[in-house]
């Protein structure tokens, strides 16, 4: 596996992350399976796909006990990420919460529930505009200082944010939806801002959560529960209008003798050495199609034909 660093200091982590939302929260939660899913972590860990992202609210709580479960024995392998920020209702609606003083608190139970003293990467889930950043970023500061974190990042924000935070202390990364139908962070900057600063750009949701995979021709291919099923883009006639994204996609992936995802992940890895998308699955076998996509280089000719590709149909949320 390819490394970089996190953020200017590092330390290293795989081109390839691992995001782990999806083996507890969100994604067919029915069919939920906690040790295969911890099976699937050691593997990537085996693999080189040590950067492990996670959050408080994924469950909520449930994803990070998971994640603790998994790293026993192996925290020395991983790079460990988990966010603060986010605060889900009984009713499973996510609400934002920046206070310090809930950062505070959250960092000691989420050391709690991963079985660890310390995390590697600790990011704001989200703003929170009823705090301001400059105060959540600065509790997030005061964790780095206490040794509970190695390191703080942003997620979901803009290059006025990051320069906002940057002045009170590093920033070593930034979570944006970063995919071939999700190309925002290219039209506002954030892509070119973090490479010229040294700053990780960790795209989630980099397979379009799932639908570049292909495997997804109508709704009657999610999960019953599954959260897509609410999602703008997974409605059914957008499913359609959105498969000549996908077709064009599979096109390149035909002929190059791989999978579409692999080439969805390589185009996000072509953008920059910073760059390390954090693809979520709880199945080996694709964990080990998206590794491998480190390995893949496409020629310019082939960027630029997936960079003609069209706006997808519908917005994200």
């Amino acid at each position: 596996m390819h490394t970089t660093l996190l953020g200017t200091s590092g330390p290293a982590i795989g081109r390839i992350g691992l995001g782990c939302m999806g083996m507890s929260w969100a994604y067919d939660e029915p069919g939920r399976d906690d040790t295969a899913s911890i099976a699937v972590i050691h593997r990537a860990l085996d693999l080189g796909v040590n950067l492990i992202d996670t959050a408080d609210a994924y469950g909520p709580f449930t994803n990070e006990y998971l994640v603790g479960r998994a790293l026993a024995g192996r925290r020395a392998d991983a790079v460990l990420a988990t966010k603060v920020g986010l605060v889900v209702d009984g009713s499973r609606t996510m609400h934002r919460n920046g206070r310090p003083e809930h950062i505070r608190a959250s960092i000691d139970a989420s050391l709690l529930r991963l079985g660890t003293d310390h995390v590697d990467l600790y990011q704001l889930h989200r703003v929170d505009p009823a705090v301001g950043l400059e105060e959540s970023w600065g509790a997030l500061a005061e964790v780095v200082k206490a040794g509970k974190a190695r390191a703080i990042g942003l997620s979901e924000v803009g290059v006025e944010e990051i320069e906002l935070a940057a002045a009170i202390h590093p920033v070593a990364s930034v979570q944006s939806e970063f995919s071939l139908w999700s190309r925002d962070v290219l039209e506002n900057g954030v892509l070119a801002h973090t490479a010229a600063r040294g700053i990780t750009l960790l795209p989630f949701s980099p397979l379009g959560r799932g639908f570049l995979t292909g495997a997804i021709r109508s709704s009657a291919d999610l999960p019953r529960g599954d959260w897509r099923h609410g999602s703008p883009r997974f409605q059914p006639t957008e499913i359609d209008a959105n498969q000549a994204l996908v077709e064009r996609i599979e096109a390149v992936a035909a002929r190059l003798e791989t999978r579409p995802a692999q080439v969805a992940l390589a185009w996000l890895l072509a953008q920059g050495g910073h760059v390390v998308p954090i693809p979520g699955t709880k199945t080996a076998r694709y964990l080990e199609q998206n590794a491998a996509s480190a390995e893949l280089t496409l020629d310019a000719a082939t960027l630029a034909e997936l960079d003609t590709l069209p706006a997808p149909s519908a917005p994200r949320y």
